[in-house]
């Protein structure tokens, strides 16, 4: 049985540095722009946006070009948000092996 108290003692120690990355991920924010800067979004690690700001004379674009634009920022923006938090999230999982489930 001393390996499944060793086995606990991992996964808290696992658990205590997820929840830590959770609060930096929280912190650390990622800024975008599209349309050479027309539009520019901040997001967390977390995959929170932040902010998003419109520069007053893309506005009076084409609705449609807005629109595309503002997506793009969008889906940029999440996208660099998932790559960012998958990649500080296998470093602390890496760093714990679980017998019988690698």
């Amino acid at each position: 049985m001393a390996g499944v108290g060793k086995l606990l003692k991992q996964a808290q120690k696992m658990q205590r540095s997820i929840e830590s990355l959770q609060s930096q991920l929280a912190a650390k924010e990622i800024d975008v722009a599209a349309g050479g800067g027309a539009v520019k979004i901040k997001i967390n690690g977390a995959g929170q946006f932040v902010s998003i700001a419109l520069d007053a004379e893309f506005l009076k674009e084409d609705a449609k070009l807005i629109s595309e634009t503002l997506l793009a920022a969008v889906q940029d923006a999440a996208k660099q948000a998932k790559s960012y938090n998958d990649a500080e999230m296998q470093k602390v999982t890496s760093a714990f092996q679980m017998p019988g489930m690698m």
